[in-house]
């Protein structure tokens, strides 16, 4: 029976030696190297890192700056707004003054020589005081449009009849009732009018 001795250090063969002494230096720096590649990427990623930072940083700005442009502007255009419009609910009633001073001016009857003076003076105070109200308005951006013999328009005069004519095209309007109010170019009060039908 044959049992196996282990040589002497000094007997083993030169081959196997450095072998192991080989493996040994391997393993020594095997840890060495991991950590040389992990600092590797941390520098790499230490270099994207601040640049991606950077660039959500400035997206984030970019995207600020233009809802604040976007408040900015809006703020701008509401105040316009409520410095124009702010008085439309008192310029509607105003405006229905001046219709009620127009309606007591035409229910007097018609100028005429040897008329009753008391009524030739109540005619020229009402013409003035209608006229000096309307200038007014006018000033306060109030205007009126008489809409007679102009086509129908739906978005300034409300047709409160249709009537068959000969003498107007179909759609056009043949008589005002009210003029149609505007509030610096918005409409305040629409036009009550009668519009021309095809004669039947």
């Amino acid at each position: 029976m044959v049992h196996e001795t282990e040589l002497p250090e000094g007997n083993r063969p030169a081959g196997s030696v450095d072998a192991e002494q080989e493996f040994s230096q391997q393993e020594a720096l095997a840890p060495e190297a991991e950590a040389q590649a992990d600092v590797a990427q941390d520098e790499e990623g230490e270099t994207s890192g601040p640049e991606r930072e950077a660039a959500e940083f400035k997206e984030k700005w970019l995207r600020a700056e233009a809802e604040n442009q976007n408040l900015r502007t809006r703020a701008r255009r509401d105040v316009e707004d409520a410095r124009l419009y702010a008085v439309q609910k008192f310029a509607r009633d105003s405006v229905e003054t001046a219709e009620n001073i127009h309606r007591a001016l035409t229910s007097l009857p018609p100028a005429q020589e040897g008329e009753d003076g008391v009524i030739a003076k109540m005619r020229e105070g009402l013409e003035g005081i209608e006229r000096s109200f309307v200038a007014m308005l006018e000033r306060h951006g109030v205007k009126a449009s008489d809409p007679q013999g102009q086509a129908f328009d739906a978005n300034l005069h409300q047709a409160m009849a249709e009537q068959p004519s000969a003498e107007h095209e179909p759609g056009t309007v043949m008589q005002a009732w009210t003029p149609a109010w505007t509030l610096n170019g918005r409409l305040l009060k629409p036009a009550m009018v009668i519009v021309a039908k095809a004669a039947e």
